[in-house]
């Protein structure tokens, strides 16, 4: 594995780990009810997965301009990357019940000192990171019973499953498009990864995202039971790992896809 691979497959895995354990900020909202101060903390793993992101196109382009020069398809190599996004996944939700219990501490601790930067400097003494390694939960198996997995739309996490996929190859299948095209449209179909994940970000937003919040609102409001909102979290950050997996499977008719429109 070359040095260029190596830093896109672990910024990969970086912004796919932060953005499982975003789907886990619901419970702690809806348990301890300071919705307001969780999504205000939760904002800054969002800014460090949506800045990670941004490098990713770079170290992508760089990757498939190497391949195009020595005319060699970079298939495997986007494999690895993609195979690095599921690792992601999988690394969050066994971090799961340890980042909630960090989390909820956090959550206390902005009541208090009002300020993110202190509670981030906070954390990063000798002393904190000693106990954040010893405040390491296992998943339990009972985590996953008596859940009401049935009052969960089924429609809307197919459609969170599709638009992971969509998200996680994106991207890599715009620059992988490049490879397959005349040099003249090149950039062209590499300039598409944006216009790519932003209609899966709309996707997002108008079909799932809402639906996340309704479930979550009337749990916070006793309408509904706290179990359906780890029922929900459970299954979508099921479905994103169905999505990074379906993405494997994606990735080349998408690039071909991409570039008949530039051919």
């Amino acid at each position: 594995m070359t040095m260029h691979l190596l830093e896109l497959t672990i910024l990969t895995l970086i912004v796919h780990l932060i953005d499982t354990l975003a789907y886990s900020v619901r419970l702690n909202s809806v348990k301890n009810g300071k919705f307001a101060l969780s999504i205000s903390l939760f904002n800054i793993f969002v800014l460090v997965s949506r800045t990670a992101n941004m490098f990713q196109a770079p170290l992508i382009g760089g990757l498939i301009g190497i391949s195009i020069l020595k005319h060699q398809d970079p298939l495997s190599d986007i494999r690895m990357v993609i195979l690095s996004a599921t690792i992601g996944t999988i690394v969050g939700i066994v971090l799961i019940p340890t980042f909630l219990k960090l989390f909820s501490k956090a959550v206390d601790q902005l009541e208090v000192r009002g300020s993110v930067p202190s509670i981030i400097v906070e954390a990063l003494s000798i002393n904190n990171i000693k106990r954040i390694v010893k405040s390491t939960t296992r998943p339990r198996k009972n985590m996953m019973t008596r859940l009401r997995f049935r009052e969960i739309p089924k429609r809307f996490l197919l459609l969170n499953t599709m638009i992971t996929a969509i998200y996680t190859i994106g991207v890599i299948a715009a620059y992988y498009a490049a490879f397959f095209v005349d040099e003249k449209f090149r950039l062209a179909a590499s300039a598409s990864s944006g216009m790519i994940n932003g209609i899966a970000t709309i996707l997002l937003t108008l079909l799932v995202d809402p639906q996340s919040a309704i479930i979550t609102y009337q749990a916070l409001r006793g309408k509904r039971p706290y179990g359906d909102v780890k029922a929900l979290v459970i299954m979508l950050i099921g479905t994103k790992l169905i999505g990074t997996l379906l993405g494997q499977i994606l990735i080349y008719p998408a690039a071909r896809m991409i570039a008949f429109f530039y051919s």
